[in-house]
This record gives C-alpha cells, structure tokens and sequence, in this order.
C-alpha cells in the first residue's frame, strides 16, 4: 500500500489556524470528518499520547498517531501551519508539518506501524521540508506523497 492510496484531498488542510498545541491536535481529529462525540474521545487519546512524549520528530515535523475504536479503518490527515508553532519537538524547532495517523486497534491488514515508519522515512529526506513549504495546492501535496513516499 502506498501513502497516497491513504490520503484524501478532504483530509488535507495547507493553512492550519490553531494556535496551540491542543488546538492543533482538535483541528487535525476534525479533518477525519467524524461525529463531535467521536471526535472528542480521539481528541483525548492523541492528547494522552503526547502526554507520554511528543510526536514531534524535529525538522518542522509532527506525526500524532494513536489507535482508537471511533475509527474502522487505518485514517490519515496531513495539515500545515506556515508560521509554525510550538509542539515540544525533540529538536525544540517549531513544527509546520503535521500527520495524524489513526488506527483501529484491531486491523487485518496491520499497517498501522508501517505507515508510521513510511511517513517518518518521508519526512528524513532532508529536501522534505522545503517541498512541503513550497506547496500552494492540495493537489501538490498528493503529487509530493505519490512521488516522493514509498
């Protein structure tokens, strides 16, 4: 399975609004689209999760994951925020590039950790962070994924 098959335009938002972390983390979960309680409880999940360490893995990067049961199947989303913000990367850089990754906790096909690891060795390319804060079009970014994600 490549990363493109997994993201959808809808899913993908080049101008995050949020100011902080948590707001961030709520802005993300609501380009999954769920019902607001739904949303809520992944809400509460990511959170506890960046609570036991953050998911910002340096170079502008974030990947907040988790498993959850409001979800059926492996959900990704990919959001921007130009100017950056605060999100305790191991770096202590600003982060400007988020991918949330959710899973259910029981999934035939496993591809959670995959995909985690597929996204991590994306954002490793050290031309990434420069595409990606180059791109005027979601378009753009499904084009970056296809070309550039294994």
């Amino acid at each position: 399975m490549r990363l493109r098959e997994l993201f959808a335009a809808d899913t993908v938002k080049l101008d995050l609004e949020s100011e902080t972390k948590d707001d961030t983390l709520r802005e993300l979960v609501g380009l999954l689209a769920l019902d607001g309680k739904s949303e809520g409880v992944l809400y509460k999940t990511l959170k506890r999760r960046e609570n036991l360490g953050s998911t910002g893995i340096g170079k502008g990067i974030a990947i907040p994951h988790c498993r959850s049961l409001v979800v059926n199947r492996l959900r990704l989303a990919y959001g921007r925020k130009p100017k950056g913000l605060d999100f305790n990367a191991i770096d202590g850089a600003p982060v400007h590039n988020f991918f949330l990754i959710i899973a259910p906790p029981l999934e035939v096909s496993n591809q959670y950790l995959p995909v985690l690891g597929k996204i991590a060795q994306f954002a490793k390319d050290p031309d990434v962070p420069g595409l990606l804060a180059g791109l005027d079009t979601v378009d753009a970014f499904l084009h970056l994924i296809e070309e550039r994600a294994p």
